[in-house]
């Protein structure tokens, strides 16, 4: 569980292809991490499979890389990083499971009056986008702005544009996104009882 808070933006050391997965490393910019924890990478729950060299290694399974931004990164990429929560940590952010839903593309960027996103609405996710709803875009916990028929916005605040990749992303990125928890329990217990009666 982690809460899109993102602590660190580090590049890709190296990427190599494995049996079933790839294995991304990237610099250890922490002194305490050990093998078997979890790390969000882009919002991707991924395990710590190897320490090396002050070097972490993850592998990326065909089912993640599927879903996610992660098989399109290459070394010298930026990632952002965000441990687990802790119990009795504040919850800055909302909860996120690190479970990536799906991408959506960035259409469109703006930095005058405020920084904004335009981000596709993927059919498939579209009914957990909610008008300000918490969305995690590539790990980071944002509000949705404002919501179209095929697309949602989000403002950056200067913090975000400092701390992460978001408004360094190219037009056409596939953003990793996981709608909030709280809006795909809710639909998916409607969703139940609505078949249930039929």
């Amino acid at each position: 569980m982690f809460t899109g808070i993102i602590e660190q933006s580090v590049p890709i050391a190296n990427i190599a292809d494995g049996p079933r997965f790839k294995r991304i490393t990237i610099p250890n910019p922490w002194t305490d991490i050990r093998a078997g924890e979890s790390i969000s990478i882009n919002g991707a729950c991924l395990t710590v499979a190897e320490i090396l060299h002050e070097k972490l290694g993850f592998d990326v399974v065909l089912e993640t890389l599927s879903r996610t931004n992660l098989g399109l990164l290459k070394i010298g990429d930026r990632v952002h990083l965000e441990r687990s929560l802790r119990v009795g940590d504040r919850l800055d952010g909302h909860f996120v499971q690190g479970h990536i839903d799906g991408t959506a593309k960035l259409i469109d960027k703006r930095f005058d009056p405020d920084c904004r996103l335009r981000l596709e609405n993927p059919p498939a996710l579209s009914k957990f986008i909610i008008p300000k709803g918490s969305i995690s875009i590539d790990g980071v916990s944002l509000t949705i702005a404002s919501i179209a028929p095929e697309s949602f916005e989000v403002a950056l605040i200067p913090t975000t544009i400092s701390r992460t990749e978001l408004a360094n992303r190219p037009i056409s990125w596939p953003f990793n996104i996981e709608a909030d928890i709280l809006a795909k329990t809710i639909i998916s217990h409607l969703e139940r009882q609505q078949s249930a009666s039929k």
